[in-house]
């Protein structure tokens, strides 16, 4: 928790990656601090945190407005995946659509078959008298 008149100490971009670099090597968080100048050890963890979540991104400062920190290669990723949904949604749909109208096609002939055959059998000498 942050103490009243306490100053906080902010690290750059290049040096948040070089330390995931060196904890990616191997080194012990302590090492790194004291290699990069950290003075705090949870630092790392969360930076590493982010690192896994969402790359380097998650490394970038998101405080205010900043335009220069869009993430292009998400966003892109993001509008891919969501057009290969939309599209599997375009084809289970049309396949439901297509199923119904057989059904529905089917369903008619089949009364109409069934509905001819009983015309057939309920008036045997009406269809052979008329050929």
């Amino acid at each position: 928790m942050a103490k009243k008149g306490q100053k906080f100490v902010t690290y750059s971009f290049e040096t948040k990656k070089k330390a995931i670099e060196m904890r990616l090597q191997g080194m012990t968080k302590q090492k790194v601090a004291e290699v990069l100048g950290i003075e705090d050890i949870t630092r790392l963890k969360v930076w590493m945190r982010r690192y896994k979540q969402m790359g380097e991104y998650g490394l970038m400062d998101h405080r205010g407005k900043r335009k220069e920190y869009v993430d292009e290669d998400r966003y892109v990723r993001r509008l891919e995946m969501e057009n290969a949904v939309l599209k599997k949604w375009l084809a289970i749909t049309k396949a439901e659509v297509y199923q119904r109208s057989i059904g529905s096609s089917t369903s008619s002939v089949k009364t109409l078959a069934s509905q001819s055959s009983v015309k057939k059998s309920a008036f045997p000498e009406a269809d052979t008298t008329h050929m």
